[in-house]
């Protein structure tokens, strides 16, 4: 090329290159949007304490919620210092479960059974379970919706997501895998009721009379299956795990309904929310062209949708974190969605980012068991759509309004022409 030539495409290069690198802001700017609609709709307390947060320190003392942490770094030492901080008493999550469950699941939150269990049920949730599990129990109907697809048929993908949570969550659990979609549906639905009735938790853990009341009617509704289950289910189920354990039935309901809650809110939302992120973003080509890229695209959806946007510790004992002293009785709120989303928005070239690490998971002796699974099914479920070799196109979205975990109430997606 001669250097007239050379000086001639260098302005065609320079404005070819601004026009992409503008598109790409819109697309993170859109993509930003969506999870912020999803935010307001589902939980706007949530929402504005989470906009509020992004003004303050690290660690800030709020009037009434107690100490707030928004840096990785410190969330991940305040989870792993489970001599100060607990997840029973005031601001823990085993608050919560221990009036709905008794004093046994209070033990399980925080003594030596939580560690005794963690250990004898760890072979059900490591990776290559977690992908049999998957395949067994949605591997039939993730062939459905390819096909589906492929036919040029829309998909709502969160409601597929919500039926195929019930059903991998009823196969781990050992209760009848066989049932219509609507039976999933049902439950999902009851899950969403119960973790409903935590939203007005954040000043305090401590339930009305009439909500334990209510709470209870929900769990009795979702664990219709689990005193069979518990009965009859052989050591592949965790039910029956707890049975040969010797755990009693109120215990085993008590984590047949945790299960339900994290197995199916967080996992259907972080799915649902890592495929819109890939389409609002525009990276679908890069992940079409490099299939490498699926363990970043999955890992990045749930960093930056962290279904799980706050967790709540009681402080145990004094503690000192990032230099300031938190009393014993005090709470403390770990807001993971601004701990992992301060790395960038989506991003499925990511690097793995060692601050967050998987916060979105939680931490410590407390890290999700059901991580490897959580996983598996947002890959499964990106597979899905891409089956084809072509991008999928949203055609029509709503975000679930009142619940506690951020989520689509609808995602519908087409594939685009070939």
């Amino acid at each position: 090329m001669t250097s007239e030539a050379a000086r001639a495409a260098a302005p065609a290069k320079t404005d070819a290159t601004a026009a992409a690198t503008a598109k790409t802001a819109t697309a993170t700017a859109d993509a930003a949007r969506h999870e912020a609609r999803l935010l307001w709709a589902g939980n706007r307390g949530l929402y504005a304490l989470l906009q509020a947060a992004r003004h303050t320190g690290p660690i800030t003392r709020v009037p009434r919620l107690g100490w707030v942490v928004t840096d990785p770094v410190l969330a991940r030492r305040v989870l792993n210092d489970h001599a100060a901080f607990g997840m029973n008493g005031e601001g823990g999550v085993g608050h919560l479960w221990t009036q709905l469950f008794g004093d046994e699941m209070a033990q399980f939150f925080g003594g030596a059974r939580h560690a005794e269990i963690r250990t004898r049920a760890r072979d059900l949730f490591t990776e290559d379970a977690a992908r049999t599990l998957v395949e067994r129990s949605q591997g039939r109907h993730h062939a459905g919706l390819a096909r589906r697809l492929a036919a040029g048929e829309s998909v709502d993908v969160a409601d597929a997501s919500r039926v195929l949570a019930g059903r991998m969550v009823a196969d781990l659990l050992g209760l009848p895998a066989d049932r219509p979609d609507g039976a999933y549906r049902d439950v999902f639905a009851a899950g969403e009721r119960l973790a409903g009735l935590a939203m007005g938790t954040t000043a305090s853990t401590e339930l009305a009379p009439e909500t334990v009341a209510e709470a209870r009617a929900i769990v009795d509704e979702i664990t219709a299956g689990v005193p069979r289950g518990y009965a009859e289910g052989g050591p592949g189920t965790l039910l029956g795990r707890c049975r040969e354990m010797g755990l009693g039935l109120p215990l085993a309901r008590g984590l047949a309904t945790l299960l339900v809650i994290a197995g199916t809110e967080t996992g259907a939302s972080g799915t649902v929310r890592t495929a819109a992120l890939l389409h609002d973003t525009g990276q679908q080509d890069a992940l079409l062209a490099d299939p490498s890229l699926i363990g970043n695209a999955v890992r990045e959806g749930l960093r930056v949708a962290t279904p799980a946007a706050v967790i709540g510790r009681h402080v145990a004992r004094d503690a000192t974190v990032g230099g300031r002293t938190l009393r014993a009785g005090e709470r403390v709120l770990l807001l993971t969605y601004l701990a992992t989303n301060g790395a960038g928005p989506f991003d499925v070239r990511r690097a793995y980012v060692p601050e967050t690490r998987q916060l979105w998971f939680g931490g410590g002796r407390h890290l999700c068991l059901g991580a490897a699974v959580a996983r598996t099914q947002v890959e499964r479920m990106l597979r899905t759509l891409h089956a084809s070799g072509r991008p999928y196109r949203i055609v029509s979205r709503r975000p679930a309004r009142r619940v506690l975990v951020p989520a689509y109430a609808a995602l519908r997606v087409v594939l685009d022409p070939a």
